[in-house]
Parts: C-alpha cells; sequence; structure tokens
C-alpha cells in the first residue's frame, strides 16, 4: 500500500511542475494594463487639441482663458453714440513761416567757410551767427570799372585833404563854414573809398535770420552761387505745421477737430489755423499747427483726418480693432462666449488719427476685441 501511494505522489509533483513551467514567461497582468495604457494616452491627446486655440468649422476660434492671458487679449464693450463724420486728406509737415528762416546770397560770389567751418545738418544756430562768408566773384569789366572808380576817389581824397590842411593852417583868418566844408568832404571820402574796396575785395558775412537747428545746406565751401541762391535753411523744431490740400470748398467752414498719422503710425494732434483762398493744384490748402509735436523732419508726408461739425451714428473703435480677412474684408473679433470668438465684417468710416466709426456690422453691448485682433486672425 505505501509502495503504491509513492508513485502516484510522484506523478502529481511531476504534472503540477510541468505546468508552472508552462506558464512561467508570461505575463497575464500585461495583457490587460496595455489597452488600459493606450486609453490614457488617447485620452490625453485629445485633451491636449481641445486646449489648443483652434479654428471651428463655422469660422469662429476656440481660445483657452490661458491662451488668451498669453495672447494679453483685451476687449470693449461697443456702444453707440453720435460720432463727428470726418474726411481723410493727404498732408505734409512745414516749417513755421513765422519761425523759420533762409539763408541766400544777396550777389554772385565764392562760398567760403564760416569762423567755426561750414556748419553741419541739425546744428543748433543762434540768431546773428556767421554761418559762411560770400566773397564776390565779379566779371573782368566789372572790376575794371571799379579800380578805375576807385582811383578817381583816391584822387579826390588827396586833393581834399590838402585843401583842408590848407584851411586848418588859417583858422581864424577864413569863415569857420568853410573849414567845416572841407573836413566833411575828407570824411565823405574816406567813407566811399572805404565802401568801393570793400566791394572789390571784402567778404560779406552770411548770419542767421532766426535762432533754430539748421534743416538742409546747399553748399560747399569753394562753390559758386548767383544772387538770390538758396544756402541754408533753418527751422524750430518744436513749432511745425502741417498742410493738406481740400478739393471740397464747404470744408472750409466746417471743420470742428483735427488730428493726423505718420507713416509708421505714430498720431500727431493739431489745431486749425485757417485755409487759402487760392486753389493749388485745384484745391484749397489748409493749414494747421502741430500741438506738441515729436521728432518730425520738413516734407514728412501724413494722413489728416479732419472731424466736421456734421454726426453720424456709429459705433467708435480703435485701429487695433480693425483686421482684414482672407477675402480683404474690414472684420472685427466680438467675444462671443467664455473661450469662443467670432469674426465680424463691418462697415467704418474714419473719425481721427487712432479711431474709426462702426456704422454697420456691430450691434451695441457686443464685446469686441480691441488688442490682440490680428493674433485672432492667424489662428488655424
Amino acid at each position: 500500500m505505501t509502495l503504491l501511494i509513492k508513485p502516484i505522489v510522484a506523478v502529481v509533483l511531476l504534472a503540477a511542475c510541468v505546468f508552472a513551467h508552462a506558464h512561467g514567461d508570461e505575463d497575464h497582468g500585461k495583457d490587460t494594463a496595455l489597452p488600459a495604457a493606450s486609453s490614457a494616452t488617447q485620452s490625453a491627446a485629445e485633451g491636449d487639441i481641445a486646449a489648443s486655440p483652434q479654428r471651428l468649422p463655422d469660422g469662429s476660434v476656440f481660445v483657452p482663458k490661458s491662451t488668451q492671458r498669453l495672447l494679453a487679449l483685451r476687449t470693449l464693450l461697443a456702444e453707440a453714440k453720435d460720432q463727428p463724420q470726418s474726411v481723410e486728406l493727404r498732408g505734409r509737415v512745414i516749417a513755421d513761416p513765422a519761425s523759420a528762416g533762409r539763408v541766400q546770397a544777396i550777389q554772385a560770389g565764392i562760398v567760403e567757410a564760416g569762423p567755426r567751418g561750414l556748419p553741419n545738418l541739425g546744428q543748433k544756430v543762434s540768431k546773428g551767427q556767421v554761418l559762411a562768408y560770400l566773397a564776390p566773384q565779379a566779371s573782368g569789366l566789372e572790376k575794371a570799372a571799379s579800380q578805375a572808380q576807385l582811383a578817381e576817389v583816391d584822387g579826390q581824397l588827396i586833393v581834399a585833404e590838402q585843401k583842408r590842411k590848407r584851411f586848418d593852417q588859417l583858422e581864424g583868418s577864413i569863415p569857420q563854414k568853410d573849414i567845416d566844408a572841407a573836413r566833411a568832404d575828407v570824411m565823405s571820402l574816406t567813407r566811399r573809398r572805404a565802401a568801393l574796396g570793400a566791394g572789390l575785395s571784402g567778404r560779406v558775412p552770411l548770419t542767421t535770420p532766426v535762432s533754430g537747428v539748421l534743416s538742409a545746406t546747399h553748399v560747399v565751401a569753394g562753390q559758386v552761387v548767383d544772387a538770390r541762391d538758396a544756402l541754408f535753411d533753418i527751422v524750430q523744431p518744436e513749432r511745425l505745421l502741417v498742410e493738406a490740400l481740400a478739393y471740397d470748398a464747404s470744408l472750409v467752414g466746417n471743420i470742428d477737430a483735427a488730428s493726423a498719422l505718420t507713416a509708421d503710425k505714430q498720431p500727431l494732434k493739431l489745431t486749425f489755423l485757417g485755409a487759402g483762398r487760392q486753389l493749388r493744384e485745384q484745391a484749397i490748402p489748409l493749414q494747421f499747427r502741430i500741438i506738441a509735436p515729436p521728432p518730425l523732419v520738413v516734407g514728412q508726408p501724413v494722413i489728416v483726418q479732419v472731424e466736421t461739425k456734421m454726426r453720424i451714428k456709429g459705433i467708435a473703435l480703435p485701429q487695433s480693432a480693425l483686421t482684414q480677412n482672407g477675402a480683404n474684408e474690414t472684420i472685427v473679433w466680438v467675444h462671443d462666449a467664455a473661450e469662443r470668438f467670432v469674426p465680424r465684417r463691418v462697415w467704418i468710416q474714419p473719425l481721427d488719427a487712432m479711431r474709426s466709426v462702426v456704422t454697420d456690422g456691430l450691434k451695441p453691448g457686443e464685446r469686441v476685441v480691441t488688442q490682440g485682433a490680428t493674433l485672432l486672425s492667424q489662428i488655424r
């Protein structure tokens, strides 16, 4: 009996060992964990896509709150009011005639450097400062005539001087009026000779008529210039004007306010000075004074926005709120929901240098993006 049990136990133990060996390299937990890991990875990827800015099929864009803060988006509540109707004009910066100056040649001659050399552009100058000298350049015939006249005056001066000396010796025996007349003749001839001599060999100083900054130079040392040639231009940078051309004569008496914008989007505050009474290029010239002008140059082009006394109903928005879509239409972005922005096509009219009036396409009470609108248009 005991001998029979031992072989049975040995068979059972051998079967158990075989079974354990057959399943020893298999990992049953791995088969169940793999699908769970794949599902977690897919869910995370879907979450990342949902949390990133994207354009929706209807044209609106989805922007999470975190991305809105990164883009620094700012909005404004649309409010309809009566806005002044504006007119856009082309203009340019000019110097104020009351404070600007120009140095011209009063006669033909050769330009010579001044006491400190020829001045540089942008150099500050004071009224009466000598910028250069103009050496007269006369023709041979004119020079010969002046020399002959000078020789004649020299002869007259010698005779007058001798006469004065004789009269001085006879003082007390001849009338005093004759002595005074002889002295006056000598003085007159002396001054006449000095003037003729200066005209032949003297240099004419070229001085500034006003104080300011040298804005233009048109000469170099040794240059031959003619009479009335412009040599130097002086302006005062703190006193500049804007000149624009208006093709509608009714605009002259209908101006309420004005502003301007440079090519680099720099705003200028203007004050209307007056209008011309003579057409120039079939238009009326208008002049405006720049209040606290930034660094500008004479001749710089600007866009002038003239606000008239007429009123229109609309919503005023800054220029930063306006952008273009693919069809080159003007649009604004409306903050429709917490994380949703909708493009809205609008019709606008200029208001001033920094704002426009939306006359159609936008409803009062809607929240419009005023900062970062161009960034929303780039979301795809």
